[in-house]
C-alpha cells in the first residue's frame, strides 16, 4: 500500500482534450496508470486556476487558466487531494480562486493549501490508511496570491504560524507531510534559506518534506530522521519547452514498509504527456547532488553562482531598471517591485548577489 506523490498538474493546449474526456492511459501511459490505479492515496499540486472567465490579477509572469471541464483527467488519475499553495492558485483573481474551489468540490476531489480565509487555507488534510494516519501540510513562499494578502487564496509560509501548525499536525497523526512550494526556478539545488526552513520544518515533526516550485529534478537528503527532496520538477505542465521540464520523479511512501521513500522518474514525450522514463541519469543526477549538499559549503558556491548569474536580470531586466520612476511606485511594476522583496527566494537572490564573493564566518579566538 503506497502514497503516490507528483508535483505540478496542469492541463495545457495540447492536451486540454485529453484532460476534458479522461484520457488517462494517453496522458500517463499504460504503466504509470497502473502505479497510480494500485496506489492507497494520490497526491499532486494542481497549479492552475479551473474557470472559465478570463481575470488575471496583477502580477509579473504569466496568468494561468484551464477550463473547468479538464476536471476530468485529474478524476480519472484517480487524484485523491490536490494542493492549492502556490503561486499560481490565484491567477485569475478571486473569481477564478472561488470557481477552482467548487470545481473541486462538485467532483469531490478534496485540496489542502487554500481557503477562503488565512484560517482554512492553514488546515491539514488528514486521511486514515492501513489504520494509520497520515497528515498533509501545503505551504508556499510569498509569490502573490496567499490568503493573509487577499484573503482568500494560498497558504503562506509564515514561521510565526507554520511551524506550530506542523507541530500541532504531528501531534495528531501517525506520519506527516509537508507540501512546500518555494525555491528557485530551474536550479537543482536548495538555497542556503530553503535547506535551513526544511530541515526546521523537519526538527518541528514533518516525516517527509517535499518542495515543488521548481520545475526540474533536483536533490534530497536525510535529517533526523526525515526525508527531504529539493525539487521534483513537474507533474505533468507542458508550459515551457526546455530541458528541465522533460523530466521529473514520483515520490512513492510505503506503508506498509516503515513508511519507505522511494522515487519513480518520468520524462515528457511528444511535450504534453508523460511516461515512466528508463533514463538512468535522472535518479543518478538525483543522487549525486543529494551527496554534493552535504557539504554546506557547496550549497552556499552553488547559490552564489547562480545569484551572479542573474544579477543582471533582477537590476537591468523589466524590474529593478524602474525602481527609482514615479510609474514604480504607483504604477503596472509596482507589484513585480512588490514581488522582488516580500518573495522569500527572490530576496535570498537579491541579496546574495550583492555580496562580491562568498565569505567565510570571522573565526575570533578567545584568550
Amino acid at each position: 500500500m503506497k502514497i503516490v506523490i507528483g508535483a505540478d498538474l496542469v492541463s495545457t493546449a495540447g492536451n486540454e482534450k485529453d484532460f476534458i474526456e479522461g484520457n488517462v492511459e494517453k496522458l500517463v501511459g499504460k504503466e504509470l496508470k497502473e502505479i497510480l490505479d494500485s496506489a492507497a492515496f494520490r497526491i499532486a499540486n494542481l497549479e492552475v486556476p479551473l474557470c472559465r472567465e478570463q481575470q488575471p490579477l496583477v502580477k509579473s509572469g504569466p496568468c494561468l487558466i484551464a477550463n473547468p471541464d479538464t476536471i476530468n483527467g485529474y478524476k480519472a488519475m484517480g487524484i485523491d487531494l490536490l494542493a492549492l499553495a502556490n503561486n499560481h492558485t490565484m491567477d485569475q483573481s478571486a473569481q477564478g480562486f472561488i470557481s477552482t474551489m467548487k470545481t473541486l468540490d462538485d467532483a469531490g476531489i478534496p485540496y489542502v493549501g487554500g481557503g477562503m480565509n488565512q484560517e482554512e487555507a492553514a488546515k491539514p488534510y488528514i486521511v486514515e490508511l492501513e489504520g494509520k494516519k497520515i497528515g498533509i501540510y501545503a505551504c508556499a513562499e510569498h509569490e502573490y496570491g496567499w490568503a493573509r494578502d487577499y484573503g482568500l487564496g494560498a497558504n503562506g509560509f509564515d514561521p510565526l504560524d507554520s511551524l506550530d501548525e506542523i507541530a500541532d499536525l504531528k501531534s495528531k497523526v501517525d506520519y506527516c507531510i509537508v507540501l512546500y512550494h518555494g525555491g528557485r526556478e530551474h536550479h537543482r539545488y536548495p538555497t542556503p534559506r530553503l535547506q535551513r526552513v526544511c530541515r526546521k520544518i523537519v526538527e518541528k515533526g514533518a516525516d517527509l518534506v517535499m518542495c515543488q516550485h521548481t520545475h526540474c529534478v533536483g536533490a534530497g537528503e536525510e535529517y533526523k530522521g526525515g526525508t527531504i527532496v529539493y525539487g521534483m520538477g513537474n507533474f505533468l505542465f507542458d508550459y515551457v519547452r526546455c530541458e528541465w521540464w522533460k523530466t521529473s520523479i514520483l515520490v512513492t511512501v510505503d506503508l506498509s514498509n516503515n513508511y519507505k521513500v522511494e522515487y519513480i522518474p518520468i520524462e515528457q514525450v511528444d511535450n504534453c504527456y508523460i511516461r515512466v522514463s528508463k533514463n538512468k541519469e535522472i535518479l543518478d543526477g538525483y543522487y549525486r547532488r543529494s551527496e554534493e549538499i552535504k557539504d554546506p559549503k557547496f550549497v552556499q558556491e552553488e547559490f552564489h553562482k547562480l545569484a551572479m548569474e542573474m544579477q543582471k536580470n533582477y537590476y537591468f531586466g523589466n524590474v529593478f531598471k524602474h525602481i527609482m520612476t514615479i510609474s514604480a511606485v504607483s504604477g503596472p511594476w509596482r507589484k513585480p517591485i512588490e514581488n522582488c522583496i516580500r518573495c522569500e527566494v527572490h530576496r535570498e537572490m537579491i541579496l546574495e548577489s550583492l555580496r562580491e564573493e562568498t565569505q567565510e564566518p570571522i573565526q575570533i579566538k578567545m584568550d
